[in-house]
């Protein structure tokens, strides 16, 4: 037991306190009084100064505090159910006082059991703590803050040792402050059979036509055989049954490179009996240069005129259908431009738009887009990504000549709704209120076995209104199409309206039937159209198909949800059929770009798609009404172009037959080519921290800061900051460690003068490594802490090395302590402490005689001021002032006899006196 203060130098006011009394002392007489009552004030200050410096009063605690700390990363996963057994065992010797809790970890730490005496069974592991790494440092910080500071304690950790992610070593300060030992018990890694993927390297730089050379290290635990693939860009280029030796194993692989742009080799193997697919495949980057080659999406079912004419210019096409479309950014990066010949935005998945977006904006990839009927407004491309990335808007500038049009939206909230399809579904309405004008007439019916009306069917007043309602529709109950869909014919088709329409999306089945075909042909008669709309497998495609037979519109057969509003845009824009342009017309050229070409004249066109040119777009090309048929802008680092008359010659009338067409293809294609370089940088990849970083080297980049943009394959922007390290080394960090896989990346000069487009790849973590790791940290934090490393016979609730104390503060007693001294010199200092008790004491006699008579031997204390004690037997003396006249004792009347008979007239005569 002992006494600890935590702010010491409180104590320094005992010095002025010291000088102060000291002062009071010497002034006047000094007596025993005043000794007493310099020593009271001494101990009153004294007292408060102690109270400031916040002591406590440290007790030895009884029981010890344990925390058992289990790995549950994917090393060491065979070992859990051992981990759990053996904490089960602990709990036998635990002591009635002894505490104990459970945490486990991998790349973050969770709870397991709260620190606790009670209980003693081990709760399964529940918590999601992310298999993929280990961080033993996160889980010895969480461990010890459950334990808390000062308190002492015992930390046990079940780890093979093997540390991923964080730096170990800087917990050991705080756990010795806080008198912390960690304990680590051993535990093997997995030993199942096992083989990895170590290295994949091909040429940096390759050549279109040459046969380049892929090499592939595999490392085995065992002697087995697998099959080994090697792909480029996705596709498999090599497969073949390999013998692997227990350690190291290279194979090569031969190609012919017959692409150009950047190259993602991966080789993977397959087999039965391995321990770990984490480590079977790893990707390696390279960039292969040649001939530009071009993507040529078309509309399904059709060849595109385009691909002929290309191939004849010189340029390797690549002619691709809407659905063949990739899902990884670094496939789009393989072309130097994408061309849209009329396709329809309803085809793509907005997921693949973005990824288009994104290869132009931070790699400098070309864009063009050709008019025709399933292409900009047509195709429903208003508000998606590709929009955002053209020069021109979807919205025309002649909206007020537009006819008057009605459209209701009936959209199914049944509970099969719930998730992307109904988010989705609600912003496809959300657009359509800003496609239509304020005049138009819109409704919206949300309906699972009832409809519910959430926009009456009425001219747009308040769009942000009308947008609020849509976003407030929720996902419940069954499903029943005929009910809303009458109601939709009834709310619509009196309406003095020139277009009306009915837009029905479901993704299930009606549970009832109806007459649906006198309600669409009494729609008809009235002028109302429908179109339907069957998401995912469980829709009845054949109700939905039939019902847009009967109502004169289209039926989507919707595989992907991200299309919804990319449908329900076209068929708003559809409904109205005056975007298009058809009256023929000679285009004006507003460009000197192409004045040479057009120097024999302009050809005629039959019809364009209305649309509106941005703000820094440059229009080359205009109609007769001033709208754009060709127009261009720059889009982040890439050039685009928006052509809005068509291919075929139905539009372009005299154009696709003009002689000077395949020339103008060709110069507007090779204009869409990036102006990109290939990448001068070598790049190194550091992922063993908790951050990814790359170290990026080139001796021609000498201080010149960089800007640099980084794509995974999914699209999603990657957050990155470099800094010049030294002349001609820069380092890129990112914000966290990077998940495994490969990355695009764009490298320029602040200026935007210059960009150079690379990629690298980032490997599996060393926690599916075959070569484990180092097991240094937790040694040194084990011996710094005073702990032990147990192979068996763990001993948890032993003696600690320093037994822990329990901290109970005394400042409040210290604080009473000192005012009850206070009030004590104030009774001193007003009475003198003797005389203060006996007056108190003689005032309680007085309180209880004896029989009502009056103790004839009490006397009143005499104050002695020279002596300052009190005299029972001395009488008190009078104090009298000389002004007043000397006090006479009145003599004691004599006692009356009871009996006398003139006592009372005697009474009755005073009594009369005093009233008058």
């Amino acid at each position: 037991m002992g006494i600890t203060v935590h702010e010491p130098l409180w104590f320094l006011l005992v010095l002025p306190v010291i000088a102060v009394l000291y002062l009071f002392a010497k002034q006047g007489r000094f007596n025993k009084e005043k000794r007493l009552i310099l020593i009271i004030r001494f101990l009153t200050f004294l007292l408060l100064i102690a109270a400031l410096t916040d002591p406590y009063l440290t007790l030895p605690q009884k029981g010890k505090d344990v925390i058992f700390l289990a790995d549950r990363s994917a090393s060491i996963s065979e070992s859990r159910d051992e981990i759990m057994g053996e904490i089960e065992a602990q709990m036998k010797k635990k002591k009635e006082s002894d505490a104990y809790g459970i945490v486990s970890f991998a790349k973050s730490a969770g709870l397991e059991k709260s620190l606790s005496s009670s209980g003693s069974e081990v709760p399964e592991f529940s918590g999601e703590v992310g298999e993929e790494e280990t961080n033993i440092q996160n889980g010895i910080e969480y461990a010890s803050n459950l334990l808390g500071s000062s308190n002492g304690g015992r930390i046990v950790l079940y780890s093979d040792g093997i540390e991923t992610l964080g730096a170990g070593e800087d917990i050991i300060p705080k756990l010795k402050e806080d008198g912390i030992e960690v304990d680590w018990v051993k535990r093997s890694s997995n030993e199942k059979e096992d083989i990895a993927v170590t290295a994949v390297n091909s040429p940096a730089v390759q050549y279109k036509g040459e046969e380049a050379t892929v090499s592939v290290t595999l490392h085995s635990t065992t002697r087995t055989t697998v099959d080994l693939q090697l792909d480029l860009n996705g596709n498999k280029i090599a497969r073949k049954q390999v013998k692997v030796q227990e350690g190291k194993n290279e194979y090569e692989f031969q190609h012919t490179v017959d692409q150009t742009g950047m190259l993602v080799y991966r080789a993977e193997i397959y087999s039965d009996t391995d321990a770990r697919p984490e480590n079977n495949q790893l990707s390696s980057i390279a960039r292969a240069e040649g001939d530009p080659l071009v993507l040529l999406v078309h509309e399904g079912g059709k060849k595109s005129k385009l691909e002929e004419q290309l191939k004849s210019a010189g340029f390797r096409v690549e002619a691709l259908q809407s659905s063949q479309l990739p899902d990884k950014l670094s496939s789009y990066l393989d072309y130097q431009t994408i061309l849209f010949d009329n396709v329809a935005a309803t085809d793509i998945p907005e997921e693949k738009m973005s990824l288009m977006e994104q290869a132009v904006k931070e790699f400098g990839r070309g864009f063009i887009m050709f008019g025709g009927d399933e292409s900009f407004a047509l195709g429903g491309y208003f508000k998606t990504p590709i929009e955002k990335l053209l020069p021109v808007d979807m919205e025309v500038k002649g909206k007020k000549e537009l006819p008057s049009l009605g459209l209701v939206l009936v959209v199914d909230r049944s509970g099969s709704m719930d998730g992307q399809k109904l988010s989705l579904a609600k912003e496809a309405a959300a657009r359509t209120v800003s496609l239509l004008r304020e005049k138009d007439t819109l409704g919206v019916l949300a309906f699972d076995d009832r409809p519910w009306e959430i926009v009456p069917t009425e001219p747009i007043k308040d769009r942000k209104k009308a947008e609020e309602k849509i976003r407030t529709i929720s996902p419940g109950g069954g499903t029943n199409i005929y009910p809303s869909l009458e109601e939709a014919y009834l709310s619509l088709q009196d309406k003095p309206l020139k277009r009306k329409h009915i837009i029905l999306l479901t993704d299930g089945q009606s549970a009832a039937g109806g007459d649906y075909d006198t309600l669409i042909e009494g729609g008809l008669s009235k002028g109302v159209t429908l179109s339907t709309v069957a998401i995912g497998s469980d829709a009845d495609r054949y109700l939905l198909e039939d019902l847009s037979q009967m109502g004169k519109g289209r039926f989507y057969d919707v595989v992907d949800a991200s299309v919804i509003p990319s449908i329900l845009t076209r068929e708003t824009v559809i409904t109205t059929r005056t975007y298009i342009e058809d009256q023929p017309f000679f285009p004006t050229i507003q460009s000197s770009k192409w004045q040479k070409l057009f120097g024999a004249g302009v050809p005629r066109m039959n019809a364009y798609i209305a649309t509106t040119p941005k703000d820094s777009a440059q229009v080359e090309m205009a109609s007769d009404k001033k709208d754009p048929v060709l127009a261009t802008w720059r889009y982040g680092l890439g050039n685009t172009f928006a052509f809005t008359s068509d291919t075929t010659g139905q539009w372009a009338g005299d154009f696709a037959s003009w002689k000077g067409w395949p020339e103008f293809i060709n110069q507007l294609v090779t204009r869409s080519f990036p102006s990109i370089q290939s990448s001068p940088y070598s790049i190194e990849v550091d992922s063993s921290g908790e951050k990814t970083k790359l170290l990026l080297t080139s001796p021609d980049s000498g201080t010149m800061p960089l800007t640099v943009s980084v794509i995974a394959e999914d699209g999603e922007q990657v957050e990155a900051a470099s800094r010049i390290l030294s002349p001609g080394v820069h380092e890129v960090e990112f914000d966290e460690r990077l998940s495994p896989g490969v990355y695009s990346m764009s490298i320029g000069d602040q200026a935007g003068k210059q960009a150079y487009e690379t990629g690298f790849a980032v490997p599996y973590s060393e926690e599916y490594s075959y070569q484990g790791g180092s097991v240094r940290t937790v040694e040194a934090i084990v011996k710094e802490t005073g702990g032990k490393t147990y192979e068996s016979g763990v001993d948890a609730f032993r003696a600690l090395n320093d037994q822990p104390h329990n901290e109970q503060s005394i400042q409040t007693f210290l604080i009473l302590t000192a005012f009850l001294l206070f009030f004590t010199e104030i009774g001193v200092r007003r009475f003198g402490l003797p005389a203060a008790i006996a007056t108190f004491g003689e005032r309680l006699r007085r309180k209880v005689p004896e029989n009502n008579v009056p103790d004839a031997t009490r006397t009143k204390p005499v104050i002695d001021f020279d002596t300052t004690y009190t005299e029972r037997e001395k009488p008190v003396p009078v104090v009298q002032h000389e002004s007043e006249p000397p006090v006479k004792s009145k003599p004691k009347p004599k006692s009356q006899d009871h009996h006398d008979p003139d006592r009372m007239k005697r009474l009755l005569d005073a009594k009369n006196r005093r009233n008058k």
